[in-house]
């Protein structure tokens, strides 16, 4: 059997695992990427981006062009239709909040950050462009069937279009879904709950357009979503998980779920796309072993509601995806990846929980009735509804960096996006890091500073700019856009939180990185 060779192989060409391959690519890391479907599926899916996965695109560059969608709560006039249908307001799940933030919108929050609403095939679309132009080889086509690993790397056993084959490679990511292969392979355990409902996705066609109100209702035996032009329907019942998720889905199915939850004699005459999903919530009990990680879907599954997959996994793959390149380009210590699951491990293991509850909470019956409202009166508080959104959309998301004592308020937390003026005008922090590269600001002109930092240059880029207003004299950014050093700590400390997450300093640097 023939053996070809990888530095690092990702199983799995969705969003999470093509972003991943980016990440490291961007490293000159060689990176082969083997996906079993033939061509991207393109049955329903994510139907936008969402809270810090935004902005995860924006610092690479990344859907450029997408319209942003900032949610907006329902107009009086939506509110009264869904009265004089008899609905109550409290019901509706306004279509201003696209199926994102869920949790939040069925409160009506007022969410702080756009969406960019963009079919999940599409975003696919551009990250596989993206990965080409990086040097990624994508295969598609090709399953893989087996691996062992020891010290030294893997070795995949894969079926591909021409036959069977081994690949040798030094790390293993998967990002294989749900039902991962690699994370099975690997015997890391799966705990967690089994879903209670039944729901499905569906684009159809049916007899009567005007057989329900559009929009999202909660009914007395779940949820009904219903869109016009051309029809989309969402179902959700809370009668258990399907008795079998792989069987096909047929026309009288599905419609059986619509006459339910709508309460009417409605007729599917034609379905064009359709998915069955549950809500069962499990979380990997760790995100690496050995030489092989979990990233995405393979490290967690929840319910779909608000899109936390994509921006869960996205997430994740901007966390490992330098660190994965600095261990592979032996700038830094097997060691830097445990911090992987040490920090998105508990990010995965939140969102499990604002998923069992957003679950909860469209449960029919009196009890949650009471529970939502009560819900709802509470987050009419401004610091409430913030505190709400930022959890549901990752904006509250902080890593441990260090010594607390040393650190200034900004350490641990997502960047701001700094607008800098420099010698070649204004540019923003996002801009600078669209080469996957940590960035050292200099806001203060310090020549210490860039001295100290002058050993890392070949990693780190030093941008010395000016800004209106500076949340702080100096700031280390890594790579995935997290503070990791900043001032007031004293700038004897630099080279120390360098060493740390970018490795001991090269014997002679390349130079600093041009001002903006």
């Amino acid at each position: 059997m023939a053996v070809r060779h990888a530095q690092v192989a990702v199983v799995g060409g969705g969003p999470v695992g093509l972003m991943l391959a980016c990440e490291v690519a961007l490293h000159d890391v060689p990176v082969v990427v083997l996906e079993r479907l033939p061509e991207i599926e393109w049955r329903p899916k994510a139907e936008g981006i969402t809270g810090r996965a935004v902005d995860i695109m924006d610092r690479r560059g990344l859907m450029l062009g997408v319209t942003e969608t900032p949610t907006t709560p329902p107009t009086v006039e939506q509110q009264a239709r869904v009265a004089a249908g008899e609905r109550r307001p409290d019901s509706l799940l306004p279509k201003e909040f696209p199926g994102a933030r869920h949790f939040a919108s069925m409160f009506l929050l007022r969410p702080e950050s756009p969406d960019l609403l963009v079919p999940q095939q599409l975003l696919e679309e551009d990250l596989a462009r993206r990965a080409t132009e990086l040097g990624v080889e994508v295969r598609r086509g090709h399953t893989v069937t087996g691996f062992t690993q020891d010290d030294d790397g893997v070795r995949l056993e894969v079926d591909g279009p021409d036959g069977p084959y081994e690949l040798a490679a030094e790390w293993l990511a998967g990002c294989d879904g749900g039902r991962s292969t690699i994370r099975k392979l690997s015997g890391i355990a799966f705990p967690g709950t089994d879903g209670v409902t039944t729901g499905y996705r569906a684009f159809a066609d049916i007899d009567d357009p005007d057989f329900h109100l559009p929009g999202w209702f909660r009914k007395d035996r779940g949820l009904l979503v219903y869109e016009e032009g051309p029809p989309r329907f969402i179902t959700l019942e809370f009668d258990g998980p399907p008795v079998n998720r792989d069987a096909p889905i047929t026309l009288e199915e599905f419609q059986g779920s619509l006459r339910r939850i709508s309460g009417t004699k409605v007729t599917v005459t034609e379905i064009t796309k359709i998915t069955r999903f549950t809500d069962n919530a499990r979380q990997a009990a760790t995100y690496r072993s050995g030489r092989v990680l979990l990233v995405g879907d393979a490290a967690h599954v929840h319910s779909h509601w608000s899109g936390p997959g994509l921006r869960l996994g996205l997430g994740d793959a901007v966390n490992v995806g330098w660190k994965l390149a600095a261990v592979a380009r032996g700038w830094c210590d097997e060691d830097l990846l445990d911090t992987y699951t040490s920090e998105r491990h508990p990010i995965g293991a939140q969102t499990l929980e604002i998923q069992r509850a957003s679950i909860a909470l469209m449960r029919p019956g009196p009890h949650v009735d009471a529970l939502r409202r009560l819900l709802r009166e509470l987050l009419l508080r401004d610091e409430a509804n913030r505190q709400l959104t930022a959890l549901v959309d990752d904006l509250h998301i902080s890593y441990d960096m260090g010594d607390p004592a040393a650190a200034s308020p900004l350490v641990g937390r997502y960047s701001p996006d700094l607008h800098l003026r420099g010698a070649d005008g204004t540019v923003r922090v996002a801009e600078l890091q669209r080469n996957g590269r940590a960035l050292l600001l200099d806001l203060r002109s310090d020549q210490e500073l860039r001295t100290l930092a002058e050993p890392w240059s070949d990693r780190v880029d030093v941008v010395t700019a000016e800004c209106a207003e500076p949340p702080a004299d100096a700031l280390l950014i890594r790579p995935d856009g997290f503070v990791a050093w900043s001032t007031p700590a004293d700038p004897a400390t630099l080279p120390g939180a360098l060493a740390r997450w970018f490795g001991p300093p090269a014997t002679a640097g390349r130079g600093g990185a041009p001002n903006p």
